[in-house]
């Protein structure tokens, strides 16, 4: 296990340098978040599926392993191309045993709206409460002042998670095994910089096998 957690470090450190670690909940800032620790056990916030149908964390993963993947919203031009790039990478993924799963505040009725505009075929779901961001560590409150702008620019945040909280996800990457343990993040609190697609096949690839060594009847 030790190849994995280093593998998962090397990369979590140079993301997560800036910020503090290991503690959840909601941050005042995309820079004061604190992130989960890697090798925690995979977290089971309340989620909404895309037919509004009340499910959790754990039932989505369903013991497999996983890749998860938090974004802003379908309003997110960053966002959009991410979940372009991911549909890439996912056929991939599948081959190595992984499920493609993207979470965000947006309400399920967003969710539908963003898998029609690129025929995404991996799952999304809606985690518009902020339990899972809280559960991760990695929501943070965005200022009046900032929502106030993007309402004047035609994005509001209420109206896509059907909330008032104003909370948002600092876009983050978690791969979590077929134990249920999370063996690589990648965080960073500029909503720009997304994790390259060639960076989180690398690591999928590297946990699968270390796991298949580990348990080489799975």
């Amino acid at each position: 296990m030790s190849r994995i957690f280093g593998f998962a470090l090397i990369i979590a450190a140079l993301i997560l340098s800036p910020l503090a670690a290991g503690a959840a909940g909601i941050a005042p800032s995309a820079t004061e978040i604190s992130p989960i620790l890697l090798g925690s056990t995979l977290p089971d916030p309340a989620l909404r599926d895309r037919e509004d149908q009340a499910t959790t964390l754990r039932k989505v993963v369903n013991g497999k392993p996983a890749v998860l993947v938090f974004y802003r919203g379908g309003w997110c031009p960053f966002c959009n191309l991410q979940l372009s790039e991911l549909r890439e990478i996912h056929p991939e993924l599948t081959e190595l045993g992984y499920q493609l799963i993207a979470i965000s505040p947006d309400l399920p009725a967003e969710l539908n709206k963003t898998l029609g505009k690129d025929k995404l075929d991996y799952t999304l779901v809606s985690d518009s409460s902020t339990a899972a961001v809280s559960a991760f560590g990695i929501g943070y409150t965005v200022e009046d002042s900032l929502v106030a702008r993007y309402r004047m620019g035609g994005i509001d945040l209420e109206k896509a998670s059907g909330e008032k909280h104003h909370v948002l996800p600092v876009p983050s990457v978690y791969i979590v095994d077929g134990d249920g343990v999370l063996q690589f993040s990648y965080v960073h609190p500029d909503y720009k910089v997304r994790a390259p697609g060639q960076v989180i096949l690398a690591a999928a690839r590297e946990i699968a096998k270390q796991s298949h060594k580990l348990h080489p009847t799975r």
